[in-house]
């Protein structure tokens, strides 16, 4: 302790420093970061919620766009406190439901402060209608006519968030010739139907990051379904696309074996696969990843009080207990 008469008012502390280590925080559903002593700046990975792929009903159904995808370094908060949001992954038109075809639905936005990663569109469904809109845009379905993906990077951000969807292929009938488009990744676009090969369209790339130490793909759009009817033989289907690296989900394969549309990878943000008369796929739900830089603080700083300061702020009503 200091001097009874010396000018020192509590405990006479020495200050120290005190670190605190790198800390990574993932969040697979929605929650609050609780932010370490020091933190003023962060690196972030927000990803929305990817789009459901679309049930074309002997048509070829559009992948699902994958969820927006925004990531930054030093980028300023203030807490103790930011709630967190993660987008739900959108669903898929189910086999056997009403209507008989139908687009998928759209993903929840992602949340972190102000970054917003919008969900992604769903892939379409009904011929004659686009992809939906959103993050990554969903594919457009396949049929007698070419139908566009939907725009992604919607709305903007700069950097982008996301790409476009691909368009269905053009088929004047059933003829087992219309191919669905793959649903816009993060990195590019969703595939048109007819091109660059027989298959439907693949899914667009998703986006590695190493946020967590190791690189992680995420973000991939759903691939597009391939069009049939029941005259076709199984090998008389077009083939399926793929989903887009970082998970998208695999559009519908009807040429034997025949397999269900897949679904987006949990907490990738990735689209749902199309389909044409089986189920489509769900998407994948968002991720936010929150990367708290190594830093220290000063502690045991109060209790310095001389006599003299005392008097003076009480003398100017500035002195409280509390």
């Amino acid at each position: 302790m200091a001097g009874l008469n010396g000018g020192i008012i509590g405990k006479d502390n020495t200050p120290e420093q005190q670190s605190v280590s790198e800390t990574i925080t993932t969040f697979t559903s929605s929650g609050t970061l609780t932010l370490q002593p020091a933190t003023t700046q962060v690196d972030y990975l927000v990803i929305g919620g990817g789009g459901g792929g679309g049930r074309g009903a002997n048509f070829g159904g559009g992948g699902g766009g994958a969820g927006g995808y925004r990531t930054g370094s030093s980028f300023s908060v203030s807490g103790p406190t930011i709630p967190v949001t993660v987008g739900a992954g959108g669903t898929a038109q189910s086999q056997g439901s009403s209507p008989f075809a139908n687009h998928g639905t759209d993903g929840s936005n992602s949340v972190f402060s102000s970054i917003t990663a919008n969900g992604g569109g769903g892939g379409a469904g009904y011929y004659g209608k686009p992809g939906r809109d959103g993050g990554s845009g969903g594919g457009g379905v396949g049929g007698p006519g070419v139908y566009a993906g939907g725009s992604g990077n919607t709305p903007p951000t700069s950097p982008s968030q996301g790409n476009d969807g691909g368009a269905g292929s053009n088929a004047p009938s059933f003829s087992g010739t219309g191919r669905g488009g793959g649903g816009g990744g993060s990195t590019s676009a969703g595939i048109q139907g007819a091109s660059p090969t027989t298959n439907s369209g693949n899914g667009g790339n998703g986006t590695a990051s190493s946020i967590t130490g190791s690189p992680v793909t995420r973000a991939g759009g759903g691939g597009g379904a391939g069009q049939g009817n029941a005259a076709n033989a199984p090998g008389g289907f077009t083939p399926n696309g793929s989903g887009g690296p970082g998970g998208g989900g695999d559009g519908e394969n009807r040429n034997a074996p025949i397999t269900p549309a897949g679904a987006g990878t949990v907490n990738t943000g990735s689209g749902g696969g199309g389909a044409n008369v089986l189920t489509a796929g769900n998407a994948g739900s968002g991720v936010v990843i929150i990367k708290e830089p190594a830093s220290s603080q000063l502690i045991n700083t109060s209790g310095m009080w001389s006599m003299d300061a005392v008097y003076t702020a009480v003398k100017g009503s500035n002195w409280t207990n509390a």
